[in-house]
């Protein structure tokens, strides 16, 4: 759906598939259903998830033809990619796995640039810009040597010269939106911005990528701002106790184009209580890792899961907060007696309506095979046109 300049869809992660025939079946299945809900009368965006394997057999001619004509007949277009999970992603245990393989690893390459390839095929002629969110770098204990961080930042930059030409043979600018997450490489914006400008926005920066692209260092610097950004997830942003004028702020000051708005809300427990804990380990499951942050006071704490934060002792002493990374559909204001973030969702939104801050914004309640069964009670097509009539409506 479009929102002036802006483009409103789903991610399509919520569906289970990971070769492509598997995705294309759930895409033929959902993607006409949701569209008939939320934009009967015109043409509705398609947020795509890959895996690796389905990038690949997508970059075959045939396959690709066959889903560009699927798309025409019923009036969609793909203009963003979730290019986080690169391997399964539903019904067994992901946890930390899903970083894997990180940014310091050739195979993230590869299939990024996979990705970017197959979504400049998908781009309509009048869209020209395409994002794909990633990874914040590595899970963090995987990063935490300053030669993981340099080969990190390595690698993205070589990704921006693959991305340099792709715009060159397609006229497709496509934008890598590094997505900061909790208990990650870049979980805050503050180290966004950080990492951004020591490694990816420096003239050390610049100057490699004008060598790998033949770029002089002015376009070189230029470059870097048109294929690098961030996918602000507003979930992993109120986790972090985060001021969504703050994320903007920082991000525009930094130069940081937002590649994409995650529209996601996540649990808040406003006051930790034995009761409390009792009932969030029952949403404590064995796919998703649901960070946690903790506040008390003035001070931050992260405990890498529900069952960490769970066992700790800090909360005990009563005047802890804690916000929980598990996504639950924004329209809810709360999920089995907690409250959901949608608060920072709505703030968020707010300031989009005010002055668009992205060009796209993707509903990611990815979660919905592990929420309470009786939040899953009506027709999944049903509850993410909810989500996107809700949403809708906070932007009209």
């Amino acid at each position: 759906m479009r929102f002036g300049s802006a483009h409103l869809t789903y991610c399509t992660n919520i569906h289970p598939g990971e070769s492509w025939d598997e995705i294309r079946r759930n895409l033929e299945r959902y993607l006409p259903l949701v569209k008939r809900r939320v934009s009967p009368d015109a043409p509705f965006g398609v947020g795509l998830r890959l895996s690796a394997v389905a990038a690949e057999s997508l970059t075959e001619s045939e396959a690709l033809s066959s889903f560009k004509q699927f798309l025409s007949e019923h009036g969609l277009y793909v203009f963003t990619i979730n290019g986080f999970p690169y391997g399964p992603f539903h019904g067994r245990p992901v946890k930390e796995q899903v970083y894997l393989p990180d940014w310091r690893d050739e195979a993230r390459l590869t299939y990024s640039n996979q990705l970017a390839d197959v979504l400049a095929s998908l781009l309509p002629a009048e869209q020209g810009f395409g994002s794909i969110s990633t990874v914040p770098g590595a899970f963090k204990p995987n990063a935490s040597t300053p030669e993981a961080v340099t080969r990190i930042a390595q690698q993205l930059i070589r990704h921006v010269a693959y991305l340099v030409d792709v715009e060159r043979r397609t006229g497709r600018r496509i934008a890598l939106a590094i997505e900061p997450e909790p208990c990650c490489l870049l979980e805050t914006i503050d180290e966004t911005v950080a990492f951004f400008r020591e490694h990816l926005h420096s003239e050390a920066a610049a100057a490699r990528l004008g060598a790998l692209a033949g770029l002089n260092l002015t376009d070189a610097t230029r470059a870097l701002r048109r294929h690098l950004g961030v996918c602000l997830d507003l979930c992993h942003a109120a986790v972090e106790f985060e001021s969504s004028q703050d994320c903007m702020r920082l991000l525009a000051d930094a130069g940081i184009e937002i590649g994409k708005i995650q529209v996601t809300a996540g649990l808040r427990i406003p006051r930790v209580t034995p009761e409390a804990v009792q009932r969030l380990r029952k949403l404590d499951e064995a796919v998703y890792l649901h960070q946690v942050v903790e506040r008390d006071g003035e001070v931050l704490r992260r405990y890498v899961d529900i069952g960490a934060a769970c066992d700790s002792s800090n909360w005990r002493g009563g005047n802890c907060e804690w916000r929980v990374h598990f996504h639950v559909p924004v329209f809810l204001e709360e999920l089995d007696r907690f409250s959901s973030t949608q608060s920072f969702v709505r703030e968020t939104l707010a300031l989009q309506k005010r002055h668009p801050e992205s060009a796209h914004l993707e509903v990611e309640t990815y979660t919905w095979s592990v929420l309470p069964e009786h939040v899953r009670e009506v027709p999944i097509e049903d509850a993410i046109a909810r989500e996107l009539l809700w949403v809708r409506g906070e932007l009209a």
